[in-house]
């Protein structure tokens, strides 16, 4: 590996060490931890936010219970679904269309509307030859905020059930929903756009724009350069850990992604929001001591997922090797697998994105991640089956790691003969029950879906042999854990996966928030149990150790078959 990539991620990681921390104090201010109530800015943002309560109905004063919370969760995500999914239908009649692009199909409007509702941000489709400009701006872009903004809300509103003693209620969705978005995504996004644009990334309202080729001896005397609002649209999709791309090829796009710089810039936005949530989490508990070892952990488990994927990628395809192609590094190249990758980024850089947006359920790429050699494109698909717990996606990646959490006490617990206990609050079987649907629900949903389709002639758009079957895993891999990226080889754009993955982003949404607010809607009304000698501490590098055992052996006993076929085949079989 190269000393300007070596630099790039020892800059990356000291970085993320010098914002998260402040950023993570600000957004538990935000959410309330102050003695009085108040929070930031409240000067300014107070009278927008009570604005904006009078002119939709909503009692700010009022808290709501787990399921009242829930029910305002599925309400708003039915009614964003179906105003995006008319919005793309009528497309084609609509304004800001500059280049005339028709109504999205039926099927095809479905799968972007559940897409990009549940922060998924799957693309079947190439953003600047299907949607138009309003499409992109007030349709996509504005999911990017409250879809992330929905997670963040669900996952504030377990961790008030873990602090509070005896009490029915979690909060007010619409008052969380309101704060993250004008409190911490909006102004965090006005920022990083404008730190894109100063780059090149292009924020426009043009359509396509004809240029004249050097080039004439292929034929092509002209070409269209697209135009639109990408920056905007760019700075949310990673701060939100949505990434749906503005055109086809994501960030590997020069207008999408326009340098080094822009590409740090990115990468960052794609992990200081879920990595400062986990700080929040500390202050609002008042015991940061829990978040330095949820930190410590989900640093582990990133740092493992980076390593393989850039050692990887560096290292080069053994074939190419032996076919006599040089892919060592040099004064003159960057070394390593090169294909699917940028070269202004080079592998280094794809293995380190792969990581981290697979880790958390961001899902953008910079690099083809089927171009990945077998143990490279093992990385990202193997985190995503974690549960993309290290950091996860803003807000669920925290719910998912404090599950995670809670069965590694469960299981303490039964080997020490005593009942488990999380931060004062006791782990039971109402407890218990929901974590096991919230555990079962993406392998159950991953692993049939992938099953039909391999037994199913007209969903066979995949390719044949190990690699085809890793395509296929990696697919719904990414539908169920609203993910979004893609092995990119595969045809899915037909009915059945428009479908299928619709089916898995919904039940990848909504089948582990519901159970999450279940759990913390029960946990809430638990009165607090003195800690005593035999309580197990929850924030020393044994239990941290233990948390890790458990995301591995779960994700072990569930996928490691399907692997085995797959990239582990594949890589075997290489020469």
């Amino acid at each position: 590996m190269s000393w300007q990539a070596t630099t790039s991620i020892v800059a990356l990681v000291l970085v993320l060490i010098a914002t998260v921390p402040p950023l993570g104090r600000y957004m538990a201010a935000v959410y309330g931890s102050r003695p009085d109530g108040s929070a930031p800015f409240d000067r300014f943002f107070g009278p927008i936010e009570r604005t904006i309560y009078r002119l939709t109905g909503v009692d700010h004063r009022r808290e709501q219970r787990w399921s009242a919370y829930a029910r305002s969760l599925l309400a708003f995500s039915i009614v964003s679904l179906v105003v995006l999914y008319v919005m793309l239908r009528l497309q084609g009649s609509l304004v800001f269309n500059p280049t005339g692009r028709d109504g999205v199909g039926s099927f095809g409007a479905l799968n972007i509307a559940i897409s990009f509702v549940s922060n998924t941000n799957w693309q079947w489709y190439g953003g600047e030859m299907t949607l138009s400009h309003l499409s992109q701006m007030l349709g996509l872009t504005v999911q990017n905020f409250v879809s992330a903004a929905a997670g963040m809300a669900v996952a504030i509103a377990i961790i008030r059930g873990i602090t509070r003693t005896g009490s029915r209620t979690l909060g007010n969705f619409w008052v969380d929903l309101t704060r993250t978005v004008t409190r911490i995504l909006l102004p965090l996004s006005m920022v990083v756009a404008l730190v894109l644009v100063s780059q090149g990334v292009i924020q426009n309202f043009r359509g396509s724009t004809t240029a004249t080729t050097l080039d004439r001896l292929s034929g092509i005397s002209e070409q269209l350069i697209p135009g639109g609002p990408a920056a905007s649209q760019v700075a949310i999709k990673q701060l939100g850990t949505n990434g749906g791309g503005f055109f086809n090829v994501n960030s590997a796009h020069p207008f999408e992604n326009a340098n080094t710089i822009s590409n740090f810039v990115q990468t960052w936005s794609i992990l200081v929001v879920p990595f400062a949530f986990v700080v929040a989490f500390g202050y609002l508990v008042k015991d940061r001591r829990q978040s330095r070892l949820l930190i410590g952990v989900m640093a582990v488990l990133l740092v493992l997922a980076t390593a393989l994927a850039v050692f990887a990628e560096q290292n080069g395809n053994p074939e190419l090797t032996m076919a006599g192609v040089d892919q060592s590094l040099s004064v003159t190249q960057s070394g390593g697998n090169m294909e699917g990758k940028e070269v202004r980024f080079g592998a280094a850089a794809c293995g380190v994105w792969s990581a981290s947006t697979t880790n958390t359920s961001n899902g953008s790429v910079n690099c083809m991640h089927g171009s990945m050699t077998p143990l490279g494109g093992t990385a990202p698909m193997v985190s995503m089956m974690f549960g993309e717990v290290s950091p996860g996606g803003v807000g669920v990646g925290l719910m998912g790691m404090l599950v995670f959490a809670l069965l590694a006490v469960f299981i303490a617990g039964l080997m020490v003969g005593r009942t488990p206990e999380y931060l004062g609050k006791k782990i039971q079987a109402v407890e218990m029950k929901l974590l096991t649907l919230y555990i079962l629900t993406m392998p159950i949903v991953l692993l049939s879906f992938a099953a039909a389709s391999t037994l199913l002639k007209s969903a066979r758009t995949f390719q044949d042999g190990p690699h085809g079957l890793s395509e296929l895993l990696y697919n719904f891999a990414s539908a169920a854990n609203n993910n979004g990226s893609a092995f990119a080889y595969q045809g899915t754009g037909t009915d059945w996966y428009t479908i299928t993955q619709g089916l898995a982003m919904l039940a990848g949404r909504f089948f582990l928030i519901i159970p999450a607010l279940a759990i913390g809607g029960s946990l809430a009304a638990k009165p607090r149990v003195p800690a005593t000698s035999g309580t197990m501490p929850t924030h020393n590098p044994l239990f941290g150790g233990l948390v890790v055992g458990v995301i591995v052996i779960v994700a072990g006993l569930t996928f490691f078959p399907a692997l085995a076929l797959g990239p582990i085949l594949e890589h075997l079989s290489l020469s």
